[in-house]
């Protein structure tokens, strides 16, 4: 309760601030998870794992944190424990990373990513709507993108340490468990987070609420764009298989093209951002016709036409972690944005898992069939993004 009363610095300078905090929370959990999933890929076919294995499990880790956040964001908003639902999230979410140094079958490692998945599942719907609050402050693409940027400082980070690690010959079971250190520093920082900024609602004044009218139709038009999006877009573990299995880089230089495409990832954010705030969802239909075309190169490319692939890749992660979420905030007044980004959220898993699943078939049968329905997933979400954007203009 001491916590609750604490008079809070609401000026656009503490939102700013305030942002910064959460960044660097999400720059440690970064360092920590993506470390790990920059190798997931090569670490499932040491463990024995088929590529079939490999899209099913990361897909279907991927839904079933999704999923949750359908939940987590329900109760985000029903209880208004914005910052309890998060915190929990987040030791869940940063334990299981370290603890894959244990894993000697690909089945313990996949219950562990699964669970890992699950922990960013139950903090993601609070956290974003606790940062929405403060982007209200300094401009919703902006604010999304300095986030993401952080987030992704950390995402380069992580890939990068688990090189070193591996370089120096640690082995993949050291690399894991030196990921205990930002899953500590993360944790901390969330807490100092927590006790200087209790209420972040506080930031942005009180919307009227719309009895009756629920969501609007051109948030459901985007969750199926968006969609679209997700199920064409492959996941880095079976990238990573690709480059494995058919020799195209060395094992050292598997996180470090992952870290290059954080880096353009980080940069992407940042200027989406920007833009977003000037013109919308403009600059997202533009990057998801750029993006879609990643395929080709990582998978038909030798080395500069894969790191070519991972860059466009990274282009398009920059725009979907945050210009996609500032886009949700815009829609849906701040009673109600934990379940919007809940059910945002579970959109984006289930077609992430469906297409990750085929996907993951379909490189087993032919890879250029993979390239085909990558490309033509994501193509096939601009025009519901057009749709979505008249929708928006004429509510």
């Amino acid at each position: 309760m001491a916590l609750e009363n604490k008079i809070q610095d609401t000026s656009k300078k503490s939102a700013f601030r305030f942002i910064i905090l959460l960044g660097l929370v999400s720059l440690f959990a970064d360092v920590t998870y993506e470390g790990a999933r920059s190798v997931i890929g090569s670490y499932f076919q040491i463990l024995g794992a088929s590529a079939t294995v490999v899209g099913v499990f990361s897909g279907l880790g991927e839904f079933i944190g999704y999923a949750l956040r359908l939940v987590s964001g329900y109760i985000s908003d029903k209880t208004g424990k914005y910052w309890t639902i998060t915190i929990i999230g987040y030791a869940v979410n940063l334990i299981a990373v370290p603890l894959l140094a244990l894993a000697n079958r690909w089945e313990v490692a996949a219950g562990l990513i699964i669970l890992e998945r699950m922990g960013k599942a139950i903090r993601s719907p609070a956290r974003d709507a606790i940062l929405s609050h403060a982007t209200k402050q300094v401009g919703q693409g902006w604010g999304f993108g300095i986030h993401e940027a952080m987030d992704q400082i950390g995402a380069l980070t992580g890939p990068l340490i688990i090189a070193l690690v591996l370089y120096l010959k640690g082995g993949y079971k050291h690399a894991f468990i030196t990921l205990a250190i930002p899953a500590v520093l993360a944790l901390a920082v969330l807490v100092i987070a927590r006790i200087t900024y209790p209420r972040p609602r506080d930031f942005e004044p009180v919307s009227k609420k719309i009895e009756g009218k629920g969501l609007p139709k051109a948030f459901w038009i985007y969750i199926l764009a968006i969609g679209l999006i997700a199920a064409g877009f492959v996941d880095y573990p079976l990238i990573a298989y690709h480059l494995k299995k058919h020799l195209v880089i060395t094992d050292n230089w598997i996180p470090v093209f992952y870290a290059i495409a954080m880096a353009v990832d980080a940069v992407s954010a940042l200027v989406c951002g920007k833009f977003f705030d000037k013109i919308g969802m403009n600059v997202l239909i533009f990057v998801a016709l750029i993006s879609a075309f990643f395929a080709p190169f990582v998978f038909f490319g030798g080395f500069t036409y894969a790191l070519i692939g991972m860059v466009i890749w990274g282009i398009g992660m920059g725009a979907q972690e945050s210009i996609m979420r500032a886009q949700v905030a815009t829609m849906v007044t701040s009673d109600r944005r934990g379940s919007a980004y809940g059910i945002f959220n579970t959109g984006y898993g289930l077609f992430w898992f469906l297409g990750s699943a085929l996907m993951g078939v379909l490189y087993d049968k032919s890879v250029f069939a993979l390239v085909v329905f990558s490309v033509v997933a994501q193509l096939a979400a601009i025009p519901v993004l057009l749709i979505a954007r008249k929708k928006l203009k004429n509510a």
